[in-house]
Order: structure tokens, then sequence, then C-alpha cells
């Protein structure tokens, strides 16, 4: 569903990305992580077709995001850490303007709608202005609009941030569940206990460069003498010499 190749990524003389080959397939919770400034967020704007790699490909459902942006961006689902909302407008009335902007009918809408605002707790609030929202409540109404149309991926950036416990789990569940029927799901966080807890695959990206990716399982076997959680790869691997065979060894 979502393919890299060769993807770079310069700012004058300043390399973000280098080469990064990256796949996530259908059905899959795909996790991105890496410390601030690895180049996480400029993957992710690459993938949202937000910004346009130096070098390279990327393939939404097989759609080439260059060739056919808007047919690939149909296809996504973008939940973004700082979600910049109308505030005038009310909770419904923006999720009418999304449904608007990715074409879905209005029969289809009233029913998607609905039934959003209810799993999200926010049924009570879809005619309030959101300008009256709290930030958790923000977070939720920008993920009943990255879902409202069905996406086949979903890109989601420190989806957690300004949740509370039951929304975290809430949340959790859900993307498990999307998973299960099929979409794919590319999940950037620093909150490595969620990244653990429900990702198939981890990648871990440094400088600019992938240094490593696979299961929870296989990044813990990676390192000399094993690695008890997520949290001791991360460190291992991104504090550890340039060079990251030397990080595997130590």
């Amino acid at each position: 569903m979502i393919e890299l190749r060769n993807i770079a990524k310069t700012y004058g003389s300043y390399t973000a990305l280098h080469q990064l080959n990256l796949s996530v397939p259908a059905g899959e919770v795909f996790g991105f992580i890496g410390p601030n400034g690895a180049g996480k967020t400029t993957t992710i704007k690459i993938i949202g077709g937000i910004l346009a790699p130096t070098e390279g490909t990327v393939r939404i459902a097989g759609i080439d995001m260059a060739r056919d942006p808007v047919a690939a961006k149909q296809r996504i689902g973008f939940i973004p850490d700082r979600p910049y909302l109308y505030e005038k407008l009310t909770g419904m009335e923006f999720l009418q303007f999304t449904a608007d902007v990715y074409g879905v009918s209005h029969v289809v809408f009233q029913e998607k709608a609905v039934t959003l605002l209810e799993m999200f707790a926010l049924a009570d609030w879809g005619e309030e202005l959101i300008e009256s929202y709290s930030h958790g409540m923000k977070q939720r109404l920008i993920m009943c609009a990255a879902l409202l149309h069905d996406p086949e991926v979903l890109v989601v950036d420190e989806p957690m941030v300004g949740l509370d416990p039951v929304a975290i789990r809430m949340v959790k569940n859900l993307f498990r569940d999307l998973a299960r029927k099929g979409v794919a799901v590319f999940m950037s966080t620093h909150t490595l206990a969620v990244a653990e807890d429900i990702c198939d695959r981890i990648g871990i990206i440094h400088r600019g460069r992938l240094i490593a990716e696979g299961t929870l399982d296989d990044l813990r076997k990676d390192i000399k003498g094993g690695a008890p959680d997520l949290e001791s790869v991360f460190i291992n691997l991104t504090q550890a010499p340039d060079n990251p065979g030397e990080a595997l060894a130590s």
C-alpha cells in the first residue's frame, strides 16, 4: 500500500533523507520512530503528498504520487500531530467540508459522520463551534475527518498527544481493527510503549537513514546480547557510533 523507493530530500546543502526505501503492506500497523530531527516529519509529509521528494518514487495503493497526486491522496487518511481546524465551523460542518473534498456522497456522509462522532465521544459536540473544543477533542475530530472516506492508507503523526487514557485505548484498538480490515497504518510516535504495543513492524530512522526495521522480536535479537524492550533497542541504536553495524555489535 505504501512504497517508498530511493527517497531523498535535500534543503540546500542539507540532506534530510538519504535514499530511504520502505514498504507497508495492506493490513499492517507500521511504527516509525527516531530522535528529534531524524527525518520523521519529512517522511510523513512526503508520504502524504504535502512535500515532494528531491529524488525517488512514492506509490500509494500502486499509484505514483508524482504522476497522479489527486488519486494517490484520495486513498490516504492523514492525522497530523498539530491539526489545523477551521474553528468558526462546528464539528459537523468541518466533517461536511472534509467529505466534500473527498467526494463522499451526502447519504454516506450522514451515516458515517454520526457513527464516527459517537465512536470518538463527540456526538454531543457536533453542533458546537470547534473553538470551544479542548485539544484532545480537536485531535479526535481530525481522526473522524481522516476516516470519513474509508482510506486504504492511514498516516498518523503522534496520535496519542492530548488524549486521555480511555481515548488512547480506543485509538489503539481502532488502529488494530483498521489493519484487520486491510488498511495500511503508518504511525510516527515518540511514545515507544504505544509502538511496542500495537505495531506489527517498526522502523527506526536516525540522521535521515533507516537504520533498523522489523518486528520487535527481530530488533531485539539484532542487538548483541539481546534487548528487553523497544526503549533499549532505540537507545542502543541511536546513541551508538555512526556505523549502524557498530551499534549492533556493541
